[in-house]
């Protein structure tokens, strides 16, 4: 679902193109692509609300994908891949700090707070 989903907003060359297409939310609302997913696999919507934070935000990025537990949680690496960067000017812009995580981190008012995320099969 997310492969079919990401299709048009995949860029490897510069991972963070599209960031914001590829961030899912789950704020006391399912995020459609967790629900499709999710039904996919014969997993109900309560059956989701008992399974997942009611607020995750998740950043599936080429290269990295990063979660965080509530709006003041701590961002935590899910998944880390290692990237061959570009060499050049034009190179900063496609790593810079202007990304919607990083952008979120910035915003904080408030301390972060700890938690673990687990998955089960």
């Amino acid at each position: 679902s997310l492969a079919e989903h990401y299709k048009h907003h995949w860029f490897p060359e510069k991972p963070f193109k599209g960031s914001g297409y590829r961030c899912i939310r789950i704020n006391h609302k399912m995020d459609p692509i967790i629900s499709k997913a999710a039904s996919q696999i014969g997993l109900s919507l309560p059956q989701l609300y008992q399974l997942l934070p009611s607020e995750l935000t998740l950043w599936v990025d080429p290269y990295e994908v990063s979660y965080r537990i509530g709006e003041d949680g701590s961002i935590c690496v899910l998944y880390e891949a290692t990237a061959t960067k570009p060499t050049g000017q034009k190179a900063l812009g496609s790593y810079g700090l202007l990304t919607c995580k990083n952008q979120m981190m910035f915003g904080r008012t408030s301390p972060s707070k700890n938690y673990i995320m687990t998955v089960s099969s």
